[in-house]
């Protein structure tokens, strides 16, 4: 009995401690700018060989321009504002979809692929699936959506070696974030699915044809406006 309960106490101090641990990985991130992601650093482990190297700038949410941003919540999560990590209907579309394709189409959200690109590695397995769980609930419950957005529009990968929006501007157009478009912000968005596969700035149709949506979309949501409840 006696030592039923001491791997019983040893059990909860392990599962405290990881805890603690990842809630001290996550929390101070909505104050501190996150100097590198996990997939930055598996990327450049990858290829570090070659003369890989990482081109990223950091923006504050106050210099992302607001149609950039809106392009990619429309692209990869159009429940953004509302969900709380999760989006139930469209992973009930998703597991629809599976039953008439017979493949599973991603249903992640923002928060999730932040959750994903900042702490685990890239790869699919059910141990790195529920760590993907466990950190987009701390990421929600840590930082406000408008962090998550930043945080999101900072380390998303945009080309090889390219992460977020300002490495992105200047390597795909030549022009700072400030500068961009609304439909070169579009054509970056609608990369976002596979990003290394895709040349925003020489479309090819499905490219065009994705991101002249996405702007649709923009519209008929609002404009700018649609992201002010992030705030």
């Amino acid at each position: 009995m006696a030592r039923k309960k001491g791997i019983t106490r040893l059990l909860f101090r392990t599962a405290l401690i990881l805890v603690l641990l990842s809630v001290a990985l996550v929390l101070p991130f909505r104050w501190i700018n996150p100097p590198v992601s996990m997939v930055m650093l598996e990327r450049s482990w990858q290829q570090r060989n070659t003369d890989y190297h990482l081109k990223k700038q950091w923006l504050s949410w106050h210099q992302i321009p607001r149609h950039a941003a809106l392009a990619a919540v429309v692209s990869e999560d159009q429940n953004f504002p509302t969900h709380y990590g999760f989006d139930i209907k469209a992973i009930q579309k998703a597991f629809a979809e599976r039953e008439r394709r017979g493949s599973l189409r991603g249903a992640s959200t923002i928060s999730q692929q932040v959750a994903r690109n900042m702490y685990l590695w890239t790869g699919r397995s059910w141990l790195r699936k529920g760590l993907e769980v466990w950190f987009t609930g701390l990421v929600e419950l840590c930082w406000p959506k408008q962090r998550i957005l930043e945080i999101y529009l900072n380390i998303a990968e945009w080309g090889n070696g390219v992460f977020g929006l300002q490495a992105a501007s200047r390597y795909h157009f030549g022009v700072s974030a400030a500068q961009l478009s609304p439909m070169q912000s579009a054509l970056l968005a609608s990369t976002l699915p596979s990003p290394l596969n895709y040349k925003p700035a020489s479309p090819a149709p499905h490219l065009l044809s994705r991101a002249n949506w996405n702007l649709g979309q923009q519209r008929m949501l609002g404009g700018d406006s649609w992201l002010a409840p992030l705030k």
